[in-house]
C-alpha cells in the first residue's frame, strides 16, 4: 500500500515539469540553432567569394597605364597589386591561406577572328590550395571560349577577356557536418574596357612574378621564378 501510494502521489507531483521539458527539448533546440547559424556563415562565405572574383575580374579589366596615342600596358606589379587588394579584401577569410585565385588573359587566336577561336595567352595564380584552372593553362590554344555552367564567354576582336576563377576551403564555424560542400567556388569575366597592347604578356619589373605552376611535379601554386616557368608552361 505505501508503494502505490507513493506511486499516485509521484504521478499527481507536477512540479519541475518545466524544467524537464527544456531538458529534454535543449539538445534539439542546440542543434537547429548551431547549424542556423553555420549555415547563415556558410551562405555569408559564398557570397564574399563570389563578390571577390567579381572584384578581380573587374580590376583587372581597368588595369593598365599608357596615353591617349598608346595602348595601355600592364605589369607584373599591378597583377601583384591586384591580388593583393583581393586577399585583404577578404579579410578574416585568408583568401591566400585557404584558397587560390587564378586569372586568365582570353584572347582570340588572330585578329580579325573569322574561326571564333581563342587562346590563353598569360594566366597568374596565388593561393595555397592545389587547385588547377578548369579552362587550362597559359599557351593553351584552339579553345571555343570559357565555359561556365553551360555558358561561353569570348573575347571580342583586337580585345580580351579576364576569366577569374577562385576555389576556397570553407572554414567552419562549428562543424562542416552543418554545410552541404566543403570547397566553395565562384568564377566571374569581364571584358577589356579600353585598347591595351597585346603583344605579348604583362611587362616584366622588379616584382615577383606569380606563375601558376599546373600540372607540374604536383607543386600547384607555388612561386617560381621566370626561368623556372619557361620550363614548365608555354610562353605567356
Amino acid at each position: 500500500m505505501k508503494l502505490l501510494s507513493m506511486v499516485i502521489k509521484l504521478l499527481e507531483n507536477s512540479r519541475a515539469v518545466a524544467a524537464v521539458e527544456f531538458g529534454l527539448a535543449l539538445p534539439l533546440m542546440s542543434t537547429i540553432a548551431l547549424s542556423g547559424a553555420e549555415l547563415t556563415n556558410f551562405v555569408t562565405t559564398k557570397m564574399r567569394i563570389s563578390q571577390l572574383a567579381l572584384h578581380v575580374a573587374d580590376n583587372a579589366a581597368r588595369m593598365g597605364t599608357g596615353t591617349v596615342l598608346a595602348n595601355k600596358q600592364i605589369t607584373e606589379a599591378q597583377i601583384n597589386d591586384l591580388l593583393t587588394g583581393a586577399g585583404l579584401q577578404s579579410g578574416r577569410l585568408d583568401l591566400f591561406g585557404h584558397g587560390r585565385v587564378i586569372l586568365s588573359s582570353i584572347e582570340p587566336i588572330e585578329n580579325p577572328n573569322p574561326t571564333n577561336r581563342y587562346r590563353i595567352r598569360w594566366q597568374r595564380c596565388r593561393g595555397a590550395k592545389t587547385w588547377p584552372s578548369s579552362q587550362g593553362r597559359a599557351g593553351d590554344s584552339n579553345l571555343s571560349g570559357v565555359t561556365v555552367g553551360g555558358q561561353t564567354a569570348t573575347a571580342p576582336d583586337d580585345g580580351a577577356l579576364m576569366f577569374v576563377e577562385i576555389a576556397y576551403d570553407y572554414q567552419p564555424l562549428i562543424a562542416r557536418l552543418f554545410v552541404p560542400l566543403s570547397q566553395i567556388t565562384a568564377t566571374a569575366a569581364m571584358t577589356v574596357r579600353d585598347q591595351r597592347d597585346y603583344g605579348g604578356g604583362p611587362t616584366a619589373s622588379t616584382t615577383t612574378k606569380i606563375w601558376c605552376r599546373q600540372h607540374a611535379e604536383g607543386a600547384v601554386g607555388k612561386w617560381i621564378s621566370s626561368s623556372t616557368w619557361h620550363s614548365a608552361l608555354a610562353p605567356s
